[in-house]
């Protein structure tokens, strides 16, 4: 039997609902399926009850049948209004709204309470577009949750290994948090990956948009894992396809990749011209969620090392709070630009190593193009001291990760 790993505190999404309790706005948690938005809600729960909120907390998670007559949005509403307490806050808890149609009606009608706390999480992006989120707008406020960050997977493994050995672990076992309570068992993770990875693709996309060949989606979301952190178009994807004796357009390539970003299983990277100071509107990059879905779907067959520090620092730079773009730095690159709004711009370059002086002085050239005095990182698996090149801070990954420097 697996050890039972403490429940995990996930501070900075927690800190967030802290905040803003009891203000007049929706509060909307969304992520790919078992990042542990249901979790949140119960450390959540637990804080309003010891802030004086007993018998003012109604939770429903939609994937408990129990639950399942009150997919009708009506039934919902009328089902939570007779549960309120009158004269005091009450704490409502939706979890995997999306299961509901038209939920934004009952979520509307509850929001014009004043003695109504909304709180929702959902799994799919799409329970935010279009007419949903017209209804909505200006209501409520979106918290983007992600799996384990590598310092929360390292203060839960409880730091008895080093901090290599514990990435490997990080990018092989997955950062999904249950997967923790499988001690390494390869198997067991491997189900419990597997598990999530068909959820996704037969509730979140195939199901939800009647997607008419599976097995396509499955080869594009595969060709996506294989080219993690490279440079990618439709035109491109469409073309691999066709290469394999398997014809999609690039209209349908475009469909499933919206599809599969609104599952939260791929986020997508536009790129910017640092020369020309504008957004390109070609050859976008892509990241995953969690490394250890790509282990589970393609193996170590052809694991890129390099790209999969890129795809962990991009997660991060994501849980910092930052908007991030792809440098074009004439026919070079710079890995990730970054805003923070209202704080300025950040350069990173992310290498797997830099002691050949070759690859140093080809990871530090794209720095000339940034032009300006904003800080500049170079990030590896170096285990060095920092030093600075001219000014370009270099690195240890995993204590930056760990937030150490």
């Amino acid at each position: 039997m697996a050890n039972k790993v403490p429940l995990i505190q996930r501070r900075e999404y927690l800190d967030v609902l802290i905040g803003f309790r009891d203000k007049r706005l929706i509060k909307i948690v969304t992520g790919i399926r078992r990042c542990g938005k249901s979790t949140l809600f119960e450390l959540y729960q637990d804080y309003l009850r010891r802030h004086g909120a007993r018998g003012q907390i109604i939770a429903i998670n939609f994937e408990n049948p129990d639950f399942e007559e009150l997919r009708d949005w009506k039934k919902l509403y009328n089902h939570i209004k007779k549960r309120l307490i009158p004269g005091k806050m009450n704490y409502v808890f939706l979890d995997e709204i999306q299961s509901v149609p038209e939920y934004q009606k009952a979520a509307d009608g509850l929001y014009i309470k004043k003695n109504v706390d909304l709180y929702l999480t959902g799994s799919n992006a799409y329970m935010l577009s279009g007419e949903i989120a017209t209804l909505l707008s200006g209501r409520y406020i979106e918290v983007q949750m992600l799996p384990l960050s590598f310092k929360e997977f390292v203060s839960a493994s409880g730091g008895n290994e080093s901090l290599p050995r514990l990435y490997n672990r990080y990018l092989t076992e997955s950062s999904f948090p249950y997967a923790l309570e499988l001690n390494g068992d390869r198997k067991r993770i491997n189900e419990y990956l597997e598990g999530i990875y068909n959820t996704i693709l037969n509730k979140d996309v195939i199901a939800r948009k009647k997607v008419a060949d599976p097995l396509m989606l499955e080869s594009v979301l595969r060709f996506m894992f294989f080219n993690i952190g490279n440079l990618t178009s439709t035109t491109n994807i469409a073309n691999t396809m066709k290469s394999q004796g398997r014809s999609i357009s690039v209209h349908t390539v475009e469909s499933y990749l919206a599809l599969l970003r609104d599952s939260y299983i791929l986020y997508r990277v536009g790129r910017y011209d640092i020369k020309g100071k504008q957004y390109l509107q070609s050859g976008d990059k892509y990241y995953t969620a969690d490394m250890g879905l790509r282990y589970f779907l393609l193996g170590t067959k052809n694991a890129n090392l390099g790209s999969m520090l890129e795809n962990i620092i991009y997660l991060e730079l994501i849980r910092r709070g930052k908007r991030i773009y792809v440098g074009k730095a004439g026919v070079q690159e710079i890995d990730f630009i970054t805003d923070i709004p209202g704080g300025g711009t950040e350069y990173y370059q992310v290498s797997l190593s830099v002691r050949s002086a070759d690859v140093l002085a080809r990871e530090l050239e794209p720095f000339g193009k940034a032009k300006d005095h904003n800080p500049k990182y170079l990030l590896t698996l170096d285990d060095d001291p920092e030093v600075s090149h001219n000014g370009i801070r270099q690195l240890y990954a995993l204590d930056w990760l760990l937030g150490k420097v």
